[in-house]
């Protein structure tokens, strides 16, 4: 059977769920939801009971999706006050024959001895490099021949309370976390590439209520930082100046604006409801210019958050998060940040809106690892997929995502 994995994340505007399968090394996804959320600030836990009832508000949408429920998943959580270190390991290698699975997963362990804090969890731990013997600079030393196996190590560490205040929400909506990484380190995955892997980029997720920043140098994830202005405080503007409610001058964001107001139609209008009930023309021109001096705010600030987390020439620089959505975006990302900066593009068929960013990459960040391990898991149980589409049970059909997967493998 092929490898089923589920991603969670737990927004401030939005818990996103997200299934997928690998099929022949391309991720397939079989659903997605994002959902409201409640209970949650910066990514992290402010009120655990609201938060468990929109995550389980989301779970139960997916699960009817699928109709199989999820139990465990991938968690990816905000970089916030986050540590890096870089660690070695070093191990004899079991079988001198050929190096395998068992002695990556020895010499990462070696590598994590005596990091552990009192206070703070280690979140990651991605290998730069291997070294067999003599012979170094190995990305993926398996199946090759020696007696000594070392590696050098990139942790990352945050602090256990916000860390378990998480976990926690998820145990009480029924779900068992098996992995967790960065939401950074998500939105790397969701774009990675050859290319990408050999240079130094930065990536700017443009959250709710904050801007992600973070420099990757050959894939791996080196500096981050948090700015505290998020898309909130652009529909905050709108509802200033238009005496708009919240709900409302999301909307107008999202579905009226241009990002860059040259683009605009100065014809183009708009009749909406003002606070105190009454009508109000909205012209298409006049607020972009208000949403542009807002983005224009935050892609500067992003940019001089770059040259502040290195001084390393920028090959690349990758704008995510749903505020990216908005019309004519890339214009302004071109006119801002210069032409080695792009816009980030999904093309997975379900997920295609960039604020799903984070959330499948971390399924495929899930993936390499286990991959790089010689290791193989699956979040769903065959047997119990195969015993709900042969028992006839309504809980599964053919108008079920899995029914349809599942029993095309099973009848053939």
């Amino acid at each position: 059977m092929n490898n089923i994995y589920t991603g969670i994340e737990l927004g401030s505007d939005s818990i996103k769920i997200v299934v997928s399968e690998k099929v022949n090394n391309k991720f397939h996804v079989l659903a997605s939801v994002s959902e409201n959320s409640m209970g949650v600030s910066r990514g992290f836990i402010s009120n655990t009971k609201l938060c468990v009832d929109s995550c389980k508000r989301a779970l139960k949408k997916i699960d009817e999706m699928l109709g199989i429920k999820i139990t465990h998943a991938v968690l990816c959580i905000p970089g916030d006050n986050c540590k890096m270190d870089i660690v070695l390991g070093s191990v004899d290698v079991v079988d001198p024959l050929e190096i395998t699975g068992e002695d990556i997963v020895n010499v990462l362990n070696d590598a994590l001895k005596g990091q552990s804090q009192d206070n703070y969890e280690i979140v990651t731990s991605i290998p730069i490099n291997f070294k067999v013997d003599d012979r170094d600079k190995i990305v993926d030393p398996k199946g090759m021949k020696g007696n000594t196996l070392e590696t050098k190590v990139i942790i990352t560490k945050v602090p256990k309370e916000s860390l378990y205040r998480l976990l926690e929400v998820l145990k009480l909506s029924g779900v068992e976390v098996v992995d967790i990484c960065f939401k950074s380190t998500g939105d790397y995955f969701t774009i990675k590439n050859k290319k990408y892997d050999s240079q130094v980029g930065a990536i700017i997720n443009i959250g709710k209520e904050c801007t992600n920043v973070s420099v990757f140098n050959k894939g791996i994830q080196i500096k981050n930082s948090i700015i505290p202005v998020g898309s909130i405080n652009v529909d905050n503007d709108i509802s200033y100046i238009y005496h708009t409610d919240f709900d409302t001058s999301r909307k107008i964001k999202e579905e009226f604006c241009v990002a860059m107001s040259s683009y605009a139609d100065s014809n183009e209008e708009l009749d909406v409801t003002l606070d105190d009930g009454t009508q109000k023309n909205l012209n298409q021109y006049d607020v972009s210019n208000v949403v542009e001096a807002r983005v224009s705010e935050i892609l500067k600030l992003a940019k001089n958050e770059i040259k502040n987390l290195t001084n390393r020439e920028i090959s690349y620089i990758i704008v995510t998060g749903g505020l990216s959505e908005i019309a004519g975006f890339q214009y302004l990302v071109d006119e801002l940040l210069g032409r080695e900066s792009r816009v980030c593009n999904i093309t997975n068929i379900g997920v295609r809106h960039n604020k799903y960013s984070s959330v499948l990459g971390i399924i495929k960040y899930f993936d390499d690892k286990l991959c790089l391990r010689g290791r193989k898991y699956n979040m769903f149980d065959e047997d119990e997929i195969r015993g709900l589409i042969f028992s006839g049970e309504k809980t599964i059909n053919n108008d079920n995502i899995i029914g349809k997967v599942f029993g095309h493998f099973f009848d053939n």
